[in-house]
């Protein structure tokens, strides 16, 4: 069984894979959830979010290169874990689940 995952920690993990290679990173996340989510998200706020996910195992990180853009600070890049990946299948199928047994006449459109 894999980790459970909160609603803001499931889409962080989904934009990080929807984001290229060497592309996930904390301002770009944010930038990924206004543009994907239509809804705005602290920079502080992402980095809490990545710091529980790397404590839980769901996603890995790496140092960027230095980018005289940042003054020479390097980018912490992440990746999704074979762990975080299961964590979002299983997430996937429980909602699916739950969504196949909702009644027709029960969804408003």
């Amino acid at each position: 069984m894999s980790a459970q995952l909160g609603n803001l920690e499931e889409t962080i993990l989904l934009l990080i894979l929807i984001l290229k290679d060497d592309d996930a990173y904390g301002v770009s996340i944010a930038d990924a959830y206004l543009e994907k989510m239509n809804k705005t998200i602290s920079i502080p706020a992402v980095h809490t979010v990545l710091k529980r996910l790397e404590d839980k195992g769901l996603v890995k990180s790496v140092l960027g290169d230095a980018s005289p853009v940042r003054g020479g600070k390097r980018k912490r890049i992440y990746t999704v874990s074979k762990l975080g990946l299961s964590a979002l299948n299983e997430s996937k199928e429980s909602r699916m689940m739950l969504w196949n047994m909702v009644p027709a006449t029960s969804i408003l459109k």
